[in-house]
């Protein structure tokens, strides 16, 4: 008898595929649902962000927002200047943060990306990079296009090797590096010529890099926690205003410019006798003045006296004398060259005067490191 019930092993194996293909478009749709339900919970942003988006503020802070991936409506804010998204979880940047032409200061301290978002390159107005303790390895040859790009921070990464793509950055003033693993620097470091301040802090240094001292233009120069066991003379590094060498195994500074304040094993030392010497030449120069001025006066007294004496015998003589007799022409040349003692006098005083300008230009200096301590202090405020 044949088969009534209708279905044969084909149908069956049909129907099968049916299922299968059925099972698998449910699959999908379940996971496209579950994609958008974490697309929808990451654009429902936490307490307070709304506010700040509507504000109009060019100053945006999202830190610690628990952010894994910064939301699409952000990029749209083409006002905002200053920009901190640190401590999150972030991966990447959405593209379209490129829009942000604006941005003159990017923060993503504290994050998790192995590599620079390539769209951060394409901000040509950003200044300052905050890219510290992230998982960098290299840096991207598209970096080169950030060219207003002053201060560029990438502490706490795992950079064995010094990045030469900051070659290509012809305004880089500040370069923080510190907390890596480097060992050694390219001896063609010196063609960096803008840069100012360099940190190589909590690095594997075990010889002082030779190639910095080919870099007069350095103010700031930091090798803490370094196993430097000898430092050179570092007079051929003129500008240099600040060197530290803290926790390294020297027991003393190494020869500095006058002007250089170090900090380190045996600093503090080497700072009071500089200091010292300092005010015994400052007491030296002054006595010399004293000495120089009591000169002066003791020559014009002795002229006084003499003039008078010639004006009482002119007068037992019965001499009338005028205004521009000769001897009055002659006390009137050894007041001249008393006048030029005292312009030699006032040539001490600017000098002296110079000395002021040049503590003044310490002060400045001082001025400039508070300031950049405060720097530090708000970026840990940021991570904070």
């Amino acid at each position: 008898m044949g088969n009534s019930s209708g279905k044969g092993e084909g149908d069956e194996e049909q129907e099968g595929e049916e299922e299968e293909e059925k099972d698998g478009e449910e699959v999908e749709i379940v996971q496209k649902k579950k994609k958008k339900k974490e697309e929808d919970a990451e654009e429902e942003l936490p307490l307070g962000v709304d506010e700040l988006l509507e504000s109009g503020d060019p100053v945006l802070d999202l830190s610690y927002r628990k952010f894994k991936r910064l939301p699409a409506r952000f990029c749209g804010l083409t006002h905002v200047e200053k920009l901190y998204i640190c401590g999150n979880s972030l991966r990447s940047l959405p593209e379209s943060i490129s829009q942000l032409q604006g941005l003159r200061i990017l923060a993503l301290d504290f994050n998790k990306m192995e590599d620079v978002p390539l769209a951060i390159c394409q901000l040509a107005n950003l200044s300052r990079l905050y890219l510290g303790s992230n998982r960098l390895m290299t840096l991207p040859p598209e970096l080169k296009n950030l060219r207003s790009l002053r201060c560029l921070w990438l502490e706490s990464n795992y950079f064995q090797w010094f990045p030469k793509e900051l070659y290509e950055l012809p305004n880089l003033r500040s370069l923080q590096i510190g907390d890596n693993r480097l060992k050694t620097l390219p001896t063609d470091l010196c063609c960096m010529e803008t840069l100012r301040g360099l940190w190589l802090y909590g690095n594997r240094f075990q010889t002082f890099p030779k190639v910095l001292l080919s870099m007069e233009g350095l103010e700031i120069l930091d090798l803490d926690r370094n196993k430097i066991s000898e430092f050179p003379s570092l007079k051929r590094i003129r500008s240099l205003r600040l060197f530290s060498y803290d926790h390294n195994p020297v027991k003393e500074p190494p020869k500095v410019g006058e002007e250089v304040v170090v900090v380190g094993e045996g600093a503090a030392e080497f700072l009071e006798e500089r200091e010292a010497r300092k005010d015994r030449r400052r007491k030296e120069a002054e006595e010399a003045a004293l000495a120089g001025e009591d000169t002066i006066i003791q020559g014009i007294l002795k002229n006084s006296s003499s003039k008078q004496a010639a004006n009482e015998d002119d007068f037992k003589e019965g001499k009338e004398k005028e205004a521009g007799s000769p001897i009055l022409e002659y006390d009137a040349d050894k007041l001249e060259y008393d006048e030029e003692a005292f312009e030699y006098e006032t040539e001490e005083l600017i000098y002296e005067g110079e000395g002021l300008e040049y503590d003044g230009e310490e002060l400045e200096y001082d001025t400039a490191h508070m300031e950049y301590g405060y720097e530090e202090e708000m970026e840990k405020k940021v991570e904070a």
